[in-house]
């Protein structure tokens, strides 16, 4: 029983400790308020398609007022 318990614990560690690896290695991602959506932000696609031809690498919608914000690496 001991036995099963420290392989379980010892598994549990890698899984941890490979996860922790590669959040270090991600860029930061900068955010900001499209300025070429207009109205409600419903849909993450469309949010993201005007954020595309804005030259952002992409956007997602945001808050109790639905912004639509895009986002690029920094």
């Amino acid at each position: 029983m001991e036995r099963k318990t420290f392989g379980f614990l010892f598994l549990l560690l890698l899984v941890l400790a490979a996860d922790v690896a590669v959040k270090t290695g991600e860029a930061r991602e900068c955010e900001s308020e499209s300025h070429g959506f207009k109205g409600v932000c419903l849909s993450d696609n469309n949010c993201a398609h005007v954020c595309r031809t804005e030259g952002f690498s992409g956007g997602d919608c945001h808050g109790v007022r639905r912004r639509c914000y895009c986002t690029k690496i920094c």
